[in-house]
């Protein structure tokens, strides 16, 4: 799926979310990687196959 030189991780290397974002859609919280990931604002994924990944960062809220 990956076009760039160098390639991109694949939706299945522990470093997936490295790959280059290709759609982004702020406004609904989620973007694209061109590996088919679909990564969420919360830091959750979708990978292609279908499995989550769930969140994966702690965020800090405002009080």
């Amino acid at each position: 799926m990956c076009q760039h030189q160098p390639t991109c991780p694949t939706a299945d290397a522990p470093d997936h979310d490295a790959a280059r974002l290709v759609s982004y859609h702020p406004e609904q919280g989620w973007g694209l990687l061109c590996n088919g990931v679909i990564v969420f604002e919360d830091t959750g994924e979708l990978l292609p196959d279908g499995r989550s990944v769930p969140i994966h960062q702690e965020i800090a809220y405002a009080a």
